[in-house]
This record gives C-alpha cells, sequence and structure tokens, in this order.
C-alpha cells in the first residue's frame, strides 16, 4: 500500500473521510431512539437518503461519465445489495448476541477490507499499515470495555455480527472499484436504490410497524438518512477516489469513539478512564496506518 500522500486533493479526501466517519458514528444514537423496530430503520434509513441524492446528481451530473452497458449498471447496483445484507445482519446480530459482541466483532470490517484488497486487487499491505490497524481494533476492543466485554454473546448472533462485517467490507471494496470511474452522485444514487430494494421485503418480514407515529420519531428517521447516510456515506465515497480502500475502512473505526462521545452527550450514558484511553488508542493506531 502505497502511503498516503500529502497532495491538496488527498488532504480534502482525509477531511472528508474523517467527517463522513463521524456522520456515520452518530447512526447508531439515532437508531437507538427510532420508535421502530431495526429492520424498518434501515429500510427508511436509505429510503428517505434516495431523494437528495437524485436531486443533487441531476443538478451536477453535466460531463460524468456514463455506465457503458449491463456489466457498468451491475457494478454500480452491487455496493446496495451489499449494504442492505450488512444492514440486515447488522440489526438481526443485536437481537441475538449482546450489543458488546456485535458493536466489537462487526468492526473487524477492516481486516476483510485490508485481506480482500490483498487478494482481488493485489494491493500491497505494508507491516506499517498492519501495525496501525492492529493498535486500532486493540482501541476499539479497550473502548468496549475490554476482553472481558465478550462474554455473554450467544454463537449464532457472533457470526452473524461477523458476516455483518464481511458484507461492509464487500461493499467498501465494491464502492472503491466504481469509484475510479463514476461520480459520488451517480454512485450513491445507484447504490441507494438498490439497498431501497433489497432491505423492504426483509423489513415487511421482520416488522409490525414500519412507520413511527410521532413527529420524533420521524426526526430520528431523517436525522439517520440525511446525516449518516447521506453525509457520511456520501463524503466517505466521495474520499474512495483519492485514498486507498483498506485505510478509508480503518478511519471508520472512528465510528464507536463518536457514538461513545455522543451518547455521554445525547443518552446521559457515562464515559470512563477505559472508553477514553480505547478512543486514543483508536486515534494513534489510524495515524500509523497512514504512515503506511
Amino acid at each position: 500500500m502505497s502511503p498516503i500522500t500529502a497532495s491538496p486533493k488527498s488532504r480534502l479526501a482525509l477531511i472528508a473521510l474523517l467527517a463522513g466517519g463521524v456522520a456515520i458514528g452518530g447512526s447508531p444514537i439515532f437508531v437507538r431512539l427510532s420508535e421502530i423496530g431495526p429492520m424498518a430503520t434501515a429500510f427508511w434509513r436509505v429510503a428517505l437518503a434516495l431523494l437528495p441524492f437524485v436531486l443533487l446528481w441531476r443538478a451536477t451530473k453535466q460531463g460524468e461519465e456514463r455506465p457503458a452497458g449491463p456489466r457498468d449498471h451491475l457494478f454500480l447496483l452491487l455496493p446496495g445489495v451489499f449494504l442492505a445484507a450488512d444492514l440486515a445482519a447488522w440489526h438481526l446480530s443485536l437481537h441475538m448476541t449482546s450489543v458488546a459482541n456485535a458493536t466489537l466483532l462487526a468492526n473487524l470490517a477492516p481486516v476483510f477490507v485490508t485481506l480482500g484488497s490483498w487478494l482481488l486487487f493485489r494491493t500491497r499491505i505494508t507491516p506499517v499499515f498492519l501495525a496501525g490497524l492492529g493498535l486500532a481494533l486493540i482501541g476499539v476492543l479497550v473502548l468496549k470495555g475490554g476482553p472481558s466485554a465478550l462474554g455473554g454473546g450467544q454463537l449464532a448472533g457472533d457470526a452473524t455480527s461477523i458476516v455483518a462485517a464481511f458484507f461492509y467490507a464487500c461493499y467498501m471494496l465494491s464502492l472503491g472499484h466504481v469509484r475510479s470511474r463514476f461520480s459520488t452522485l451517480r454512485i450513491m444514487v445507484w447504490t441507494t436504490l438498490s439497498a431501497v430494494i433489497c432491505i423492504l421485503p426483509v423489513a415487511l418480514f421482520f416488522e409490525v410497524d414500519m412507520v413511527p407515529a410521532t413527529l420524533f420519531g420521524w426526526a430520528m428517521l431523517f436525522g439517520l438518512a440525511f446525516i449518516s447516510h447521506v453525509g457520511g456515506q456520501g463524503l466517505v465515497t466521495y474520499a474512495l477516489a483519492y485514498l486507498p480502500t483498506a485505510f478509508s475502512s480503518l478511519t471508520l473505526l472512528l465510528q464507536p469513539v463518536v457514538a461513545a462521545i455522543l451518547a455521554w452527550i445525547v443518552l446521559a450514558e457515562p464515559v470512563g478512564a477505559m472508553q477514553a484511553v480505547g478512543g486514543a488508542i483508536v486515534l494513534a493506531g489510524i495515524l500509523v496506518a497512514r504512515r503506511g
């Protein structure tokens, strides 16, 4: 893996990536405060995000490269299929194992992305990057309470969390593949549309109530869609044109750090010394990986 360069575009992409990670990090708070079930919440996350993506794309699509045939259309749809599978597996795992296990194991995605980058695209992975990856994963473990936090989970739920991590890695890798040719907004329109189509039948099967009962419930869904998906996923997709996919996936380990801070601010959940140390280790790991 080549070092992250200091060019203006790379610096802007890094800022976008970090901002996207922060925006996505707020998603657990919106999901927790949602008035409807996790699958229905996942559906509205992508369904409500589709309209602003379409409007922005139609206003700015002049001069961009168009898909050349069915193969290109398939590659544009594929990330959304992986995203829908990730969301479904992630939300399902929360009901099958402990929250700590589901969160920790879902954060294995950068491992799968790194492995996939090497196997599929022959990306060179440096020892420095691997050290940063390992350090960041240790930070997430410390943030969530250390090795003892892994107790109390169920094997099937833990396996489902790992499946979610695998599908999120597939989502990142497929995004990185198409981002080399197509614009951020074209990709997000196609990806979000395919995610809506894939996750709707899952939500209808698992959920009884698909619509929130109050304005507060709708506000949580719009916040999840506009902040975490339009803002978060949009910025991450933009950054993938200028930064390595493996490094981009690693910086998304900021999400549990952001979620812990927001839970402290919004939900009054205490942040202890271990959480603070874990967050610092995650940041240190990302800084080390950036040099690789």
